[in-house]
């Protein structure tokens, strides 16, 4: 079983590499081949030439797509190509995915929504995307639905991780520069660890894989991964910082003050309402999400250990 994570240097790729390796092979797959950062193979999905000959050569049976164009300001100013990356090339990974008889694994937004709602959205809720990543990544899932290839959907929100750009790491970082920070309080959403969607991920390839293959058809389609619970983002920094406080992450407990979208313009619009409904995730593939809380923890607790591990090596080389 050859199993190909494209976009293996995000913080997605990164875990998807670990919750895939008891699977199969996994082939791990980035823009630029990187081995301290696990990547083996140089693939860039913006590369629409010579995409489709890449994935025919390798012939992997399992199909991940964790790389997207995520730059939800820039793609305002680049439209072009944050269509090039979330749109067009899933219209060539469909065509590579359907020829080998590949299921294709692909990421999806909150921001296909428009946001205005005040229920947790549906798989099938009509997508309004109020801006041009959103717009980008909803003909994305279009694309990916019209190739007549196998594929899962997920939609998630808000992912974070130990690692790499993501506002987990940037409150932390601010955090211990300031004593006030000011963080949107009127948007709401679930805050989701890269760790959960990839062991997730890896619970749907299992049981695609150990379905029969006339059944797996009821296992296709559009499904939200995000964890349990909702939050704003002023809230969610709030968890971030008080609980780095008491793990010693942050030298102080940094205020953070509560403002409006208004407060704080941006060019691109974001969603005020994303909570995503996980109902079919738990009716499909028996998955219950965690509460958004309990990742918060995981994840700086995984900071915490590392640090730590860091402070015992410069004290046993200091004491050599």
């Amino acid at each position: 079983m050859r199993i190909l994570v494209l976009g293996a240097a995000g913080q997605v790729g990164f875990e998807l590499a670990r919750s895939l390796a008891g699977i199969g092979e996994i082939l791990t797959a980035d823009r630029v081949a990187d081995a301290t950062l696990g990547v083996t193979l140089a693939i860039d999905i913006g590369d629409l030439h010579s995409l489709r000959e890449r994935i025919i050569a390798l012939a992997p049976q399992v199909i991940v797509n964790a790389a997207a164009y995520t730059a939800v300001d820039q793609a305002e100013d680049e439209p072009i190509l944050a269509d090039r990356i979330n749109h067009q090339a899933l219209i060539i990974l469909g065509a590579a995915a359907l020829e080998l008889g590949a299921l294709l694994v692909h990421y999806s937004t909150d921001y296909v929504f428009a946001g205005d709602g005040v229920a947790p959205y549906l798989e099938d809720h009509p997508a309004a995307p109020q801006s041009v990543y959103g717009s980008s990544k909803l003909a994305g899932e279009q694309a990916l639905a019209a190739s007549g290839c196998a594929y899962v959907l997920l939609r998630t929100a808000w992912v974070y991780a130990a690692r790499g750009r993501n506002f987990l790491l940037t409150m932390l970082r601010v955090a211990a520069l300031r004593d006030e920070l000011t963080v949107v309080d009127d948007q709401l959403g679930c805050p989701t660890t890269a760790r959960f969607l990839a062991d997730t991920t890896a619970t749907m390839v299992r049981r695609w894989l150990d379905t029969p293959v006339d059944e797996r058809a009821a296992l296709q389609g559009a499904c939200h991964v995000v964890s349990e619970g909702q939050v704003s983002w002023c809230g969610f920094a709030r968890e971030i910082i008080a609980l780095a406080f008491d793990l010693g992450l942050l030298p102080k407990l940094t205020q953070v003050r509560a403002i409006g979208t208004g407060d704080y313009p941006a060019k691109a619009k974001r969603p005020a309402y994303s909570v995503l409904d996980t109902q079919r995730l738990r009716a499909r593939f028996a998955i219950t999400p965690p509460l958004w809380t309990v990742g918060v923890q995981q994840t700086l607790l995984e900071l915490a250990q590392a640090r730590q591990s860091l402070l015992n090596v410069g004290f046993e080389v200091n004491r050599c």
